[in-house]
């Protein structure tokens, strides 16, 4: 089962917000033990809505599932030595401080490898260890705008557009497990562990795979075309009589099938629509064309028309259609966690083997501090330290 393909495996995680937690919540939803380090007054992403469960935001909650949390002080000796006695018996340590911090606290890679060879330490920042911008801030908009994503999202001639979900901190998370996943398979050959640095630049550039390629081949800027595909036509969002409907039929045989259905066989003939490069070339005219019938019935009319005729297409989906959708709920994408306050949490799933992983109860995120005392005693902690360190306000 690919839900307990990590057991026995130990994380710390000093990560907030997005791209750390996804990346650590996805190790605990293989099984792993995760241990969520936060300040006594909690971690940043607790505060970010609207959006609410609770005291707490929608994403912390979508972010921090199956996590033991711990409220710890690094701003004390106390607090930084029991972070160093939790890391000493964990297989991975990973962390979304600004390049530096962790060293300055002794939390560093470095300062732990020499006692702790095996250990996997992976570093989430925005741009990267070192480089000239390794000290600069970012959160998942700025990398958007920095990495180029931006310039590619919207219409030509508008305001610049982001993609409205943290997709960069998103696939930082996912970059970062894959990572550590690879270090483990090599710890197992020879034993050593090993420090990973991922950034949000890096995730971000990697989104871009095809477009960027373009660019570096021909060093033509993209064009901002909405929801146009930039290499194939006809491949775009058309309005329908009550919304809108996603079409891609630029492959030859569906594009002639298109062109039935629509009952516009002249389009066939039409030199400018000769080859997907020509109505790509001729786009405006081309969509003029297709609205124009697409205008004259409902998404729900045209839908099984179209893909009766093999012709790929969806509704532009909102939300609510999403949580309702039936594939949705055959891939058993909606994950819930019982809470105690709030009923059942239901939130976006694991996304590999998906029913083995999410048909299993999944543990809501952790109140701020919610396991300090047991987890502490289960690394050990004798009670009256325990006590000692509530007293010294490092826990």
């Amino acid at each position: 089962m690919l839900g307990n393909a990590l057991d026995g495996l130990t994380v710390i995680d000093f990560t907030q917000i997005a791209a750390g937690p996804i990346s650590t919540m996805l190790m605990a939803d293989m099984g792993a033990r995760v241990i969520k380090v936060e300040p006594p007054g909690g971690e940043l992403g607790r505060g970010l809505g609207p959006g609410w469960l609770g005291d707490d935001s929608t994403l912390f909650h979508a972010f921090n599932r199956n996590k033991s949390g711990i409220a710890l002080d690094l701003k004390t000796p106390e607090g930084v030595a029991v972070a160093r006695r939790l890391i000493a018996e964990a297989d991975i340590v990973v962390e979304s401080m600004r390049p530096g911090v962790m060293d300055r606290l002794g939390l560093g890679y470095a300062q732990l490898a020499a006692d702790h060879p095996a250990l996997i330490y992976c570093s989430i920042s925005a741009y990267g260890q070192t480089g000239p911008y390794a000290d600069r801030a970012g959160v998942d908009g700025i990398l958007q705008a920095d990495s180029g994503l931006m310039s590619l999202i919207g219409i030509d001639g508008l305001e610049p557009c982001k993609v409205q979900s943290p997709v960069v901190d998103v696939m930082t998370g996912y970059v970062a497990v894959m990572g550590i996943l690879a270090k483990l398979a090599q710890r197992q050959r020879d034993g050593n562990g090993g420090h990973l640095d991922v950034n949000l630049l890096n995730a971000a550039l990697a989104l871009q795979q095809s477009a960027l390629a373009g660019y570096l081949a021909d060093s033509e800027l993209p064009v901002r075309a909405g929801s146009a595909a930039p290499y194939s036509a006809p491949n775009q969002a058309f309005r329908t009589r009550d919304g809108w409907i996603m079409v891609a039929a630029y492959m030859p045989a569906r594009w002639r099938s298109l062109c039935r259905v629509l009952d516009v066989q002249a389009l066939t003939d039409d030199p400018r629509f000769a080859t997907s490069p020509l109505r790509v070339a001729n786009r405006a005219a081309l969509v003029g064309a297709l609205t124009t019938v697409f205008v004259t019935r409902t998404t729900d009319e045209w839908l099984p028309v179209l893909q009766a005729a093999d012709i790929l297409c969806a509704r532009v989906a909102t939300y609510a259609d999403v949580a309702a959708h039936p594939q949705v709920a055959a891939n058993r994408m909606i994950a819930e966690a019982q809470h105690p306050v709030l009923g059942t949490i239901r939130m976006p799933g694991f996304p590999v083997c998906s029913a083995e992983v999410n048909d299993r109860p999944h543990r809501h995120a952790p109140a701020c501090g919610q396991d300090t005392v047991a987890v502490l005693r289960a690394f050990g902690f004798a009670d009256a330290e325990i006590d000692a360190l509530a007293d010294r306000r490092a826990i």
